[in-house]
């Protein structure tokens, strides 16, 4: 399925870019903003904002649709124990080799790169959220809903032998909801971008548990291999007007200021949480079912010259956190305003990370075949 090898790729890259350029904005959400020697001005933050943050409500959740999608045939095809197994050491290990040696000292390296007398140590055990892991907190969560999956699959496969239910255009919209109303109970406990343990994301579990779910009764009804022609096109029309408006809807409730007006945006009893809950829950559902199907058709033929690219995106999305911020620092002595050293590293560290996953044979889950030839695990994305 190289259609759904591509998308991955294009996912990663796009999880990187956004990850270097919010790393100079004001409003947060990559590591280096708690040290950028410059920042967008206002107004180019909110046409960013605009233009690429609406992305941030869905891309993750494509990625947990795409694991959905193949995770049942995986089982089926390793067995319950040894899939779980594999899953700890391709997901589980390098979440905790980022988590206690790789990322602690990414960021320990931007510290002092912008003068601060800190210590590795201090980074590890005082930086909040406790055992940060930069982006690879969705490999930990992956690994438990992958597991889980896993363990519980004995006590359904009685149910397998009865017709598969055909989704449908109701049960897209079924999902919407639930995952609208369950983002907005759960954040009124933990609200958006907040932190916890391991940084494992609670806020954005809803979205994450409901697309991998749909994920797998959607490869139920064949939607891995074709998503109906009808839907693809009705779910990204939504997808498309939903993002339009929502910059305009942004800037009709008031929001100006990015670092000061979004907090009632982030969860609790606020009408903008629910309003948030609800914009995301359409985006991520209509979204992935989009892209999926879209990719279906421009990329189902896989291109050779592609094809190594593709294969190294989980790799890409493991070391794009000491990518970015060795970049980051590099670049800090630069006397360029931001609206040009962020899409500078962000150019780079994409190239650099792609390049770099294609050569890390570890990482890229190339591993000697029989015959001689080479076979590819899809990583987080997707399981073979």
């Amino acid at each position: 399925m190289p259609h759904l090898d591509h998308l991955r790729a294009v996912l990663v890259a796009w999880v990187i870019g956004g990850h270097a350029l919010v790393g100079y904005s004001a409003v947060g959400g990559w590591a280096y903003d708690e040290v950028n020697e410059v920042t967008f001005a206002p107004a180019t933050e909110l046409v960013l904002v605009a233009v690429i943050g609406p992305s941030g409500l869905f891309i993750i959740g494509v990625l947990f649709f795409i694991a959905g999608l193949l995770v049942e045939q995986a089982v089926e095809r390793h067995g319950w124990s040894r899939y779980t197994r594999e899953r700890v050491v391709r997901l589980g290990l390098p979440w905790l080799v980022s988590a206690v040696l790789v990322w602690p000292a990414s960021v320990w390296l931007a510290y002092v790169a912008a003068g601060r007398q800190v210590s590795f140590w201090w980074v590890l055990t005082h930086r909040d959220p406790l055992l940060d892991s930069g982006a690879l907190w969705f490999a930990l969560v992956l690994l438990v809903f992958s597991a889980a999956f896993a363990l519980a699959r004995p006590w359904t496969v009685g149910r397998r032998g009865r017709p598969a239910r055909t989704l449908t255009g109701r049960h897209v919209a079924a999902t919407v909801a639930l995952v609208a109303l369950s983002s907005f109970v759960v954040r009124l406990w933990f609200p958006a971008r907040s932190g916890q343990v391991g940084d494992l994301h609670l806020w954005q579990w809803p979205q994450c548990l409901g697309l991998f779910v749909l994920g797998i009764a959607a490869a139920r009804s064949g939607w891995h291999w074709h998503v109906p022609g009808r839907l693809r096109r009705r779910c990204g029309a939504v997808a498309l007007v939903t993002l339009v408006l929502l910059p305009v809807l942004a800037l009709a409730s008031g929001v100006r200021d990015l670092s000061r007006d979004v907090a009632s945006y982030l969860g609790g009893w606020h009408w903008e949480s629910l309003a948030t809950a609800g914009i995301e829950g359409i985006l991520v559902v209509t979204g992935s079912v989009w892209l999926v199907g879209l990719a279906e058709r421009r990329w189902r033929d896989r291109a050779p010259e592609t094809a190594g690219w593709a294969r190294g995106a989980f790799a890409a999305f493991v070391i794009q956190g000491p990518v970015l911020m060795v970049l980051a620092s590099a670049a800090r002595p630069l006397d360029l305003p931001a609206e040009l050293k962020a899409p500078l590293v962000a150019a780079l560290g994409i190239t650099a990370c792609f390049w770099l996953g294609r050569r890390l044979p570890i990482l890229s889950g190339r591993r000697p075949a029989a015959a001689g030839g080479s076979t590819a695990d899809p990583g987080p994305g997707g399981t073979r």
